[in-house]
C-alpha cells in the first residue's frame, strides 16, 4: 500500500491543483504564476531529500503530493504560456516540446537512479531532491522569459507592453498580423463572458468540445502508459530480462527520440490522424505484450516479443496521444471557455493516472499470486500422479 501510493499521490496532487490553473494564470500572469509554483516543488523535494532523517514513507509520500500540486500547475501552465507566445503555424510543433521536455527529465532521472550512480542505499535522498534544484534553476531563467502578449493584451489591455514582449519573441519582423489577431482575439473575449465549469458542461454549444477534451485525457491515461513508466523495470523483470534497469532506460531513450520525431510530424499529419494511428499502434502492442508475457513459461523466445511490443507501444505514445492532449484544449476553446476547459481536462488526466498509478501494482500482484498458485497446483499434481516408488528387494 506504502508502495501503491508513493507512487500515484503525485497524481492526488495534480488533481487538487488542476482547478486552480486558470485562476492564477490570470491573477499572476503566465510568467508569474509559474515563477512562484517552484516554491512548491522546491519545499516537495526538499521533503523527500530529508526522508533518511525521519518516517521515510510519511516524508517520501507528503513530498510526492506536494510536488504533484506543483505539476498540476505546471503542466497546464506551462502549454497555456507556450501556446500564446507561438506563432499561429508551429503552435502545434512548439507545444510538443513541452512533452519532448517531460520525457528528457524521464530519461535524465533513469540514468541517475542507475546503482552505481544515485539508486543506492546511500544516495536515493539526493536522487529524490534533485528535482528541487531543476525548479530552482527553472525559477532564475524563468526571469528571462517575456510575459505572453497575448495575456496582456486580451486580459490586461496593455497594448504597448504586449508589443513590446512581442518584439522580443519575433525580433524586428512585421508584427501587424499577430497584433490584428489579438485584437480580434480580443473582440471575441469581450463578446463571449467568462465561462464556468458548470456552464461548459450544460452548455450545447461546447459539449462535443468538452467530450473530445476529456476522451483524449481518458484514453492517453488508460492506454496504460503511465503503468509502463512507473513499473516498467518489474515488467521487463517478468519478461526474463537479465538487466531489466537498463532495459528500462532504453524505453526512455526511445521516448525522447520518438518525440523529437513528433515535433515534426504533428503539424503535417495532423492532430486527428497521428492521434488515432498512435492508440491503434499501442493497442497492437498492448496485445503482443500480454501474448509474450502469458507464453513466456513455454517459449523463451517469447521475452524478446515482449520487449519489442513494449518499445513499440512507447513509440507509438509518443507519435500522437502523448503530446497531442496537453495543447489540443487550448485550441478546442475560445478565450471565455478555455480556463475552466483546461482545469476541467487537467482534473481529468490526473484522475485517470492516479486510478492507473494506485491499481495496476494490486492487479499486477494478484496476477502474480494466482501464477504462483497454479503452477503449486500443477506441481502438485505432478507429483501424486508418480507411481510409488518400489523397494528393492
Amino acid at each position: 500500500m506504502y508502495w501503491s501510493l508513493s507512487v500515484s499521490v503525485f497524481a492526488v496532487g495534480g488533481m487538487i491543483s488542476s482547478f486552480t490553473v486558470g485562476w492564477i494564470g490570470d491573477r499572476l500572469g503566465r510568467v508569474k504564476a509559474m515563477l512562484v509554483v517552484n516554491v512548491l516543488s522546491i519545499a516537495g523535494n526538499l521533503l523527500m531529500g530529508l526522508a533518511k532523517f525521519g518516517p521515510s514513507h510519511i516524508l517520501i509520500i507528503a513530498g510526492r503530493a506536494i510536488v504533484g500540486l506543483y505539476c498540476g500547475l505546471s503542466s497546464g501552465l506551462v502549454p497555456m504560456y507556450v501556446s500564446e507566445v507561438s506563432p499561429t503555424a508551429l503552435r502545434g510543433a512548439l507545444g510538443t516540446l513541452h512533452q519532448l521536455a517531460i520525457v528528457t527529465g524521464i530519461l535524465i532521472s533513469q540514468v541517475l537512479g542507475l546503482d552505481f550512480l544515485l539508486g543506492n542505499d546511500e544516495m536515493w535522498p539526493l536522487l529524490l531532491a534533485l528535482s528541487g534544484a531543476a525548479a530552482l534553476l527553472q525559477f532564475f531563467l524563468l526571469l528571462l522569459c517575456p510575459e505572453s502578449p497575448r495575456y496582456l493584451y486580451i486580459k490586461l489591455g496593455k497594448v504597448e507592453e504586449a508589443k513590446k514582449s512581442l518584439k522580443r519573441l519575433r525580433g524586428n519582423c512585421d508584427l501587424m498580423k499577430e497584433i490584428a489577431e489579438m485584437e480580434k482575439e480580443k473582440q471575441e473575449a469581450a463578446s463571449e463572458k467568462k465561462v464556468s465549469i458548470r456552464q461548459l458542461f450544460t452548455s450545447s454549444k461546447y459539449r462535443q468540445a468538452v467530450i473530445v477534451a476529456l476522451m483524449v485525457q481518458i484514453s492517453q491515461q488508460f492506454s496504460g502508459i503511465n503503468a509502463i513508466f512507473y513499473y516498467s523495470t518489474n515488467i521487463f523483470e517478468r519478461a526474463g530480462v537479465d538487466q531489466p534497469v537498463y532495459a528500462t532506460i532504453g524505453v526512455g531513450v526511445v521516448n525522447t527520440v520518438f518525440t523529437v520525431i513528433s515535433v515534426f510530424l504533428v503539424e503535417k499529419a495532423g492532430r486527428r490522424s497521428l492521434f488515432l494511428s498512435g492508440l491503434m499502434g499501442m493497442l497492437a502492442s498492448a496485445a503482443a505484450m500480454t501474448v509474450g508475457l502469458v507464453l513466456l513459461s513455454q517459449f523463451a523466445w517469447m521475452s524478446y516479443v515482449s520487449m519489442v511490443a513494449i518499445f513499440l507501444f512507447v513509440i507509438f505514445f509518443e507519435v500522437g496521444p502523448g503530446p497531442i492532449p496537453w495543447f489540443i484544449v487550448a485550441e478546442l476553446f475560445s478565450q471565455g471557455p478555455r480556463p475552466a476547459a483546461i482545469a476541467i481536462a487537467g482534473f481529468c488526466n490526473w484522475t485517470c493516472n492516479f486510478i492507473v498509478g494506485m491499481c495496476f501494482q494490486y492487479i499486477a500482484y494478484q496476477k502474480q499470486k494466482e501464477s504462483h498458485l497454479k503452477r503449486s497446483q500443477l506441481c502438485s499434481a505432478a507429483r501424486s500422479a508418480q507411481p510409488p516408488k518400489v523397494p528393492k528387494p
